[in-house]
């Protein structure tokens, strides 16, 4: 059962009436580019958004000086609506975040316009620090999905997708310490922690032909000496391993810390090794739910299709999959037509802040709060969902 005609035109014009202010946001967002827990920018123009729209709003939740709260209705189904508004060092927002941050403002809003009628209370979270910090992890233990049914947000990319393809994922930063010397006068008295770091890069790139299919290892050199003439003391990698789910990563792990360590015993340096970010786990995406946004983006003009097997290869990870895998939730993509950019890179940035971003902005908006009302007004849906309270 689908909302009721009335019900999706006060939406859609809720969400139009906002359009303008909805876009500017993007815009800002896109404009003034935020690091891991430094959204305050983002984080305070959601919160203003919202109290002019009639929600009630608390800032610093959880602890967290950048995550945003706000609510309106006091219905029976609880809905959140997710936005990610951190960027990435040097390339800002290569990842469109400043599209989810105002899609989610947007459909919260559209949603809250018939939250009486449908007997739901929504919710907008703002969620810092997706690239790497886990914002949503840390939201999670700290008790604020608590009473939530289930949670919606999308995520621009090249094209339209009912779920965005993505793998569990870590980071380990491994740190060589070696013995500095005149690289020329005195190598003998050296112990190269740059070669320990080149060893551990070889070996993982041997590993790799070895690896599962849906397995990836990647990762920069953070540090590797400071002058040429100097046998470097000191060397730093960092990598994200990941798999298609969070068993498999377990078992992947000692593999890679096995690569490091060869580095340290080639060389005779010592090697400390850190997990320096949190698991972030596989996407589970509701198929109830997924199939309502569906029907909804196709609405809109939008061929919302399940990933083919190689749209499934051009997987990254998110900490939403830690939020699918405690309650309902859907992550589809909203296609911006950037090809041949991609995320992660400029072109893609510039582009989430031009027109197609625009119109992912809206169309996600409308696709997410017509599918959250259409979940709200199926008895049987319904009640799945409020069976399954965090």
């Amino acid at each position: 059962m689908s909302a009721t005609a009335a019900v999706a035109a006060t939406i859609v014009g809720a969400v139009g009436s906002r359009s303008a202010a909805l876009l500017d946001l993007s815009h800002k967002i896109a404009a003034q580019p935020e690091l891991a827990f430094e959204e305050r920018f983002a984080s305070r123009s959601i919160g203003g958004m919202l109290r002019s729209a009639g929600f009630q709003v608390h800032e610093g939740i959880a602890g967290l000086d950048t995550a945003v709260r706000g609510d309106a209705g006091a219905g029976r189904l609880v809905l959140v609506f997710l936005a990610e508004y951190d960027a990435l060092p040097d390339i800002g927002h290569a990842c469109g975040h400043n599209v989810i941050a105002a899609a989610a403002v947007g459909a919260a809003i559209g949603l809250a316009a018939v939250a009486d009628e449908l007997d739901v209370r929504v919710v907008l979270l703002g969620t810092p620090a997706e690239e790497g910090g886990g914002g949503k992890i840390l939201l999670l233990e700290r008790g604020a999905f608590d009473g939530i049914h289930a949670a919606l947000m999308i995520h621009p990319g090249p094209r339209d997708l009912v779920e965005m393809p993505t793998l569990a994922t870590t980071e380990l930063t491994a740190t060589y310490t070696g013995r500095a010397a005149h690289a020329s006068a005195f190598p003998e008295q050296g112990l190269n922690a740059a070669d320990a770091a080149t060893i551990a890069q070889v070996a993982i790139g041997l590993l790799r032909q070895q690896l599962p299919p849906d397995a990836r290892v990647h990762g920069i050199i953070t540090e590797a000496g400071v002058a040429p003439n100097v046998i470097p003391e000191r060397a730093g990698l960092r990598y994200l391993i990941r798999s298609a789910r969070s068993a498999e990563l377990a078992d992947l792990q000692p593999r890679i810390e096995a690569c490091f360590s060869a580095g340290a015993i080639a060389t005779g340096c010592e090697l400390a090794v850190e997990r320096t970010m949190p698991l972030y786990e596989e996407l589970r995406s509701d198929p109830d739910l997924a199939a309502l946004y569906r029907a909804r983006a196709a609405e809109l003009g939008r061929d919302a299709r399940h990933p083919s097997e190689r749209a499934r290869r051009a997987a990254g990870s998110t900490d939403m999959g830690n939020v699918s895998q405690r309650l309902p939730a859907i992550h589809p993509m909203i296609g911006v037509d950037s090809l041949p950019d991609v995320p992660h890179q400029p072109g893609f940035a510039a582009v989430c802040a031009g027109p197609e971003g625009d119109r992912a902005v809206l169309d996600g908006a409308s696709a997410l709060a017509l599918a959250a009302a259409d979940a709200a007004s199926t008895p049987e849906l319904r009640a799945r969902l409020m069976g399954d309270a965090a």
